[in-house]
């Protein structure tokens, strides 16, 4: 009864501080955006218009829901929950200090990457479900691109695997730290396999270069075409949660998570330090470059990245059998 009291009430913290950390990740995204494209971003409501995701909150409960003729209504009412659910629940194994972690589970890493690839089934639901060819085609894209970045994300995580010989995210960290701050692999593969996992990552959050799925120029705003109101919310949530949730990730198994350069002053400020960075980082990247072409996008994948990815796969084993064993 303590150990499920004690998992209700830090789910519940998690909830609480992921999804308000996203209400306000969104403010700076906008701001950074703004300020990127010489334009003003929220200043009236709040304090540099800190409290404009509160009033975008209040509008979305406002709005009528409308559903389009012809909709699945089953489908279309569960997508935009799961959506959030899967990128929430991802948070659940994500260590973000010693003893700030959900769940410590053997297979971190592994429930990570398999509720990451489940979210692209409610997205795949909200395209079918609401009858309209351009969320129909923002789902088929999303479902393409989701399973072609899956298999370079994968590899690159299996890379931490092999080096650290745990599949535990606290026991990454852990090995970062006993064998020297971001000192995980050698420099020149390790950098390599950051960056291919952060591509991997841009794409699975459906962020730009990689947001086929949302081309607005060609899909209006793809599987959120028909949606309104706190369903398009919840959609709008899941992707900047799953952005989060991905960077801290990223910052676990490459950045060493809370552990502090040189392990001057270890704790959760670095882990979040990072993970705001990995963050911010996305959404400069975002507002910086112009997507690709579908056919672009799986050139990339399949040509260049999944290639490099089994190669640092190898060269990982090899590394472990003879250097490190």
């Amino acid at each position: 009864m303590q150990g499920l009291l004690r998992g209700l009430v830090y789910g519940g913290l998690i909830i609480t501080v992921l999804m308000t950390a996203t209400a306000w990740g969104m403010w700076l995204e906008r701001k950074l955006a703004a300020r990127m494209q010489s334009r003003i971003g929220p200043n009236v409501v709040g304090k540099f218009g800190l409290l404009q995701p509160v009033a975008d909150l209040m509008k979305l409960l406002q709005k009528e829901e409308i559903y389009p003729i012809g909709a699945d209504r089953l489908l279309f009412d569960l997508a935009p929950f799961l959506v959030t659910t899967f990128a929430i629940a991802t948070a659940a194994v994500v260590p973000f200090s010693a003893d700030a972690v959900g769940a410590d589970l053997d297979v971190g890493i592994l429930w990570v990457l398999a509720l990451g690839g489940l979210m692209v089934i409610p997205v795949w639901m909200a395209g079918w479900a609401s009858n309209n060819k351009f969320a129909l085609i923002g789902g088929m894209r999303a479902v393409a691109q989701s399973i072609s970045y899956g298999v370079p994300l994968v590899l690159t995580s299996l890379v931490a695997v092999v080096f650290t010989g745990t599949m535990s995210l606290s026991g990454m960290v852990k090995f970062q730290i006993a064998h020297g701050w971001l000192a995980l692999w050698p420099p020149g593969p390790g950098v390599i396999a950051f960056l291919l996992f952060y591509m991997a990552l841009l794409a699975e959050s459906n962020r730009i270069p990689f947001d086929i799925p949302e081309a607005e120029s060609e899909l209006v705003a793809g599987i959120t075409t028909e949606y309104t109101g706190m369903k398009f919310g919840l959609l709008y949530v899941g992707e900047y949660v799953h952005t989060m949730v991905g960077s801290a990730i990223a910052a676990v198994i490459f950045l060493g998570g809370w552990d502090g350069p040189f392990h001057i002053a270890s704790g959760l400020h670095w882990m979040v330090i990072k993970t705001v960075a990995l963050f911010a980082s996305v959404y400069w990247v975002r507002w910086s470059l112009l997507r690709f072409r579908s056919d672009q996008l799986m050139r990339l994948c399949w040509v260049y990245l999944v290639p490099l990815s089994v190669g640092l796969v190898i060269f990982a084993a090899l590394w472990r059998h003879f250097v490190l064993s």
